[in-house]
């Protein structure tokens, strides 16, 4: 005799779900008790891939009604313009609100320093946080995976921090059959990571299941670059390239867009979907581990920054 629990057993139950679609509904439930829990939530958004499918994810979560958050960009002033083009389009076609933290401005009110290095990445953190405490978001979604570097493994979907932003993983919370703890006190705010059990392949094989459009950059093509480091960098007005650093024309694509100081492409022939996935697949190194240089000043670069209230 045919149980029920006989019928979900098997991968050929019609009522399974693939990888792609419980990472999609898992996402979405993120994305609905948030809005059901919290008052101002917003979405980090800078027009890089993760938080171009995470956005692409919200659409979906409240389609056919707007979604109910606002989007915020820290921009660190030496971004690659194809990508800052892609997110003021996208924010006017789906009529959306954008805030803007710019690291420049600080700069110009002397309230940051520009590094000796030339990369704003680390000066990301008071124009984030202040954006923070200035509108009173409660609720903060971020485009973050565990399998991008072991400090972001640490971190719960939920992730609570205190009223100075910061990070403390001693307050992590179980959540346990995906019941997430959205308690916070006055002045706190809780960072949320609905990508949080994608893995870097995942999110390019929803994109070409999606259709989701990506900035060309993520895609092979020939630009001017140098090597500084093992890198590729792009030259621009962040302080490179030196004069022992010779510019020459490569094939390549990027796997993740930041500040352009610290951001390296890496050598490719990828020009479709199809080849990048392939190409990903192949990969023995993550994408921060390849490609971001601000990832290796130390082992614990990045839990240091978390904890004073970076992403």
């Amino acid at each position: 005799m045919t149980t029920v629990a006989n019928v979900h057993e098997g991968t050929d139950s019609p009522f399974a779900l693939s990888h792609l679609d419980s990472l999609e509904s898992e996402a979405v439930h993120i994305f609905r008790e948030v809005a059901g829990e919290f008052e101002r939530p917003v979405i980090l958004f800078s027009g890089g891939k993760d938080s171009i499918v995470m956005l692409h994810l919200a659409l979906k979560a409240f389609a056919p009604a707007a979604i109910p958050f606002t989007l915020l960009h820290v921009d660190t002033g030496h971004n690659f313009p194809e990508v800052i083009e892609y997110r003021d389009r996208t924010v006017e076609k789906h009529g959306l609100r954008l805030h803007v933290a710019s690291v420049q401005d600080y700069i110009d009110r002397g309230v940051l320093k520009e590094r000796p290095d030339g990369t704003r990445n680390p000066l990301q953190t008071v124009p984030l946080t202040e954006a923070i405490q200035q509108h009173r978001f409660d609720a903060v979604f971020g485009g973050g995976r565990r399998d991008e570097e072991k400090a972001r493994a640490k971190e719960r979907v939920f992730s609570l921090r205190d009223e100075f932003s910061q990070w403390d993983p001693r307050r992590q919370r179980p959540e346990l059959w995906q019941l997430y703890n959205g308690r916070h006190a006055p002045g706190e705010h809780v960072r949320v990571f609905p990508l949080s059990n994608w893995t870097e392949l995942d999110v390019w094989q929803y994109i070409e299941r999606e259709g989701i459009e990506l900035p060309q950059i993520y895609f092979a093509h020939e630009r001017e670059v140098f090597s500084r480091h093992g890198m590729w960098l792009t030259a621009g007005e962040w302080g490179g390239p030196k004069d022992t650093e010779p510019v020459e024309k490569r094939m390549i694509r990027y796997r993740t867009v930041g500040d352009m100081s610290c951001t390296g492409a890496v050598e490719s022939d990828a020009t479709t979907l199809q080849a990048v996935i392939a190409e990903i697949a192949a990969s023995r190194l993550t994408e921060r581990g390849a490609t971001r240089a601000d990832d290796k000043l130390s082992e614990a670069a990045m839990e240091d920054r978390k904890r004073e209230g970076y992403f």
